[in-house]
């Protein structure tokens, strides 16, 4: 799967691609990450890609000019590539949202800054906004890799376990809890049906625990 990234901060994106599952994902050729420094794209000697907003108020707006012509050049490689905007404002990422957007080839992501992109741009040339949360952060580079992480694992191999895959919400529930050794530390155990070797009791307590965790953290989730 390939991932576009439209950004002023392209470094910042180092953290994933080289460390952890998704740089793995990148060395199995399963997934690719191209990002476009959008001053690249700038028509004046400044390298300037924002400006006031019209009608007056705090901050500077993103350019439609610079954004979109980023765009078609992605476009050229990748016509039919999908454009997410990463905004508060979007349609919440969540587990089947994720699981949707793997069946995708090409995501382009559009990080925004400041007081966000121009409103022209989300009309014509976005398919979607996406958002990580109710609430603002900086910009749009960190949702950006928290929306590849949530993808890329749903994609066969990048996990070097499928199994890993079977998380909270992948079944509508929160996880189990978990345990390693030692067996017992400051008077505190492993529950005695870890340690018993029947795989089907095993099973059918963590489904009950599941459901137990999710019905105590997690209330809007039970139906």
């Amino acid at each position: 799967m390939r991932f576009d990234v439209i950004t002023l901060f392209p470094e910042m994106f180092s953290a994933i691609k080289d460390e952890g599952v998704i740089a793995r994902g990148i060395k199995k050729s399963l997934l690719l990450i191209k990002t476009w420094q959008l001053r690249d794209f700038s028509h004046n000697k400044h390298r300037n890609i924002d400006d006031a907003p019209y009608g007056g108020g705090a901050g500077m707006v993103m350019q439609v000019k610079p954004i979109r012509d980023c765009i078609r050049k992605i476009k050229q490689d990748n016509p039919k590539t999908k454009v997410i905007y990463l905004s508060p404002q979007g349609e919440s990422l969540t587990h089947n949202l994720a699981k949707e957007l793997s069946n995708q080839d090409s995501l382009t992501l559009l990080c925004g800054r400041y007081e966000g992109v121009d409103e022209r741009i989300i009309e014509h040339d976005v398919d979607m906004e996406v958002s990580i949360g109710d609430y603002v952060i900086s910009g749009g580079e960190l949702a950006a890799m928290v929306l590849i992480d949530a993808v890329s694992r749903q994609i066969p191999g990048v996990l070097g376990n499928q199994d890993s895959l079977n998380d909270s919400f992948a079944n509508g529930l929160l996880d189990y809890p978990h345990y390693t050794r030692p067996e017992e530390i400051d008077g505190q155990v492993v529950p005695e049906i870890l340690l018993s070797g029947h795989q089907a009791n095993i099973e059918a307590w963590r489904q009950a625990q599941a459901i137990q965790n999710t019905q105590k953290k997690r209330k809007d989730l039970v139906k």
